[in-house]
This record gives structure tokens, sequence and C-alpha cells, in this order.
């Protein structure tokens, strides 16, 4: 566990999100890269499934933050249905940088300048302990589903088919 202190700043704003929402779980700085669901698994120890990984969509141009599981890429068709969008399209770096404060690779599920409507992939309640990018590439958060939906107000959904 490391010292809040020493956690990057983005990582220390996730952690007060954690700690004001009355939650134990503690952000963790891992030696090599999360930035991929793969590399991510691989630091852990975990199957890639139990990566929530974050991704910042346009919702007929509104951001939409996608919790999604690892084990899976987002179906924009499917995503679009469950989220009454005509158009979803991946936002670009710039854009998730100014809507989140936080590069891609470490956007956390909290922690951005202003609330963001969230979406949390069905998928990720079928992992006991799931693992969020917590404001860095290489920063993470360890989350039950429940816990991840009630931080996020997420909305459950189908990302992709199964």
């Amino acid at each position: 566990m490391t010292d809040d202190q020493q956690l990057p700043e983005r990582s220390r704003i996730v952690q007060q999100y954690l700690i004001e929402a009355g939650l134990t779980a503690r952000v963790r700085e891992l030696p090599d890269s999360t930035r991929t669901a793969p590399e991510a698994a691989g630091a852990l120890g975990c199957e890639v499934g139990a990566i929530a990984s974050s991704l910042l969509f346009l919702a007929d141009g509104d951001p939409l933050l996608v919790m999604t599981s690892g084990r899976h890429r987002v179906d924009t068709g499917i995503l679009a249905g469950q989220v009454g969008a005509a158009v979803i399209e991946m936002a670009s770096a710039k854009r998730v940088r100014a809507v989140t404060g936080q590069a891609i690779g470490g956007i956390a599920p909290v922690g951005h300048p202003a609330p963001l409507r969230t979406v949390v992939d069905a998928t990720l309640g079928d992992y006991d302990t799931i693992w969020a990018a917590a404001g860095t590439p290489h920063t993470v958060v360890p989350l039950t589903f429940p816990q991840l939906t009630a931080l996020t107000g997420g909305q459950q959904v189908q990302v992709a088919s199964r």
C-alpha cells in the first residue's frame, strides 16, 4: 500500500473521492504500466475480464464514461441502443484529457473536474474484485461491482454481445 502523499496528484484526488464515499479501498501504484487491460491483468495477476477499462465516448456529442470489462470490446451499436443515443463515437485524446483531467490508460471512475454520465458493463458483475484505473497509467484501485456502480452512479448496461 502506498502512502497517499506519495501518490501522483491525480491519484490523490481519486483516493479522496473514495474516502469521501466511505470506501476503504486504497489506490495502489504499480511499477509497470496498466494502460491496457492485458497489462493491468498481468501486473495484478488477475483475469483480464476483472479489469474495469474506462473509456470516454461521445453519445450524441455528450461525454459518456463507459466502464467495461477488459475481456471484450465495446460494440458502439449495442451501447447506443442501451443509452438511447443515435451516434456513439470515441472521444479524442485531447477531449479525454479536457473532460476527465486524466490521460487515456489512467482514467478513473471518479475524480473528474465535473460529474460524468457513466455506464457500467454488467459483465463486471461476474468478478468478486474488479480493478479500475486510478488517475494515471500506473495506478489502480480494487472495487466490488456494487461499489463501482454506487461510486459512479453508473447505469448497468450491456456493451457487447456475450
